[in-house]
């Protein structure tokens, strides 16, 4: 499944009528230059966990940063990065749900 198909069924099954109402999912760009989401995972698999900032720089224009803060997927990266950032994304939540699972 494509990313994109992936990230719609995810918000979709999410959607409870007061979520959807929050912040969502964000995607904004960032002036050196580069991507940043933001997605809202009150309401998901993703609410108790708490993952600190980290960042894996391996030069100016490769690099990508991702934390779990108050019930907030957050993750940035180089221009290059926004499909990367949606996998993450994607591999964090499954990671999670196996997780949950076991």
């Amino acid at each position: 499944m494509e990313i994109l198909d992936w990230i719609q069924l995810w918000f979709k099954n999410n959607c409870d009528g007061e979520w959807e109402y929050g912040s969502g999912i964000q995607i904004t760009t960032l002036d050196n230059p580069g991507w940043d989401v933001e997605i809202d995972v009150s309401n998901t698999s993703l609410a108790t966990f708490d993952i600190p900032w980290i960042l894996n720089e391996h030069g100016k224009q490769d690099w990508y940063g991702v934390k779990i803060e108050d019930q907030k997927f957050n993750a940035s990266g180089d221009a290059g990065k926004l499909k990367f950032l949606l996998e993450l994304f994607k591999e964090t939540v499954e990671k999670i749900e196996r997780i949950k699972e076991s």
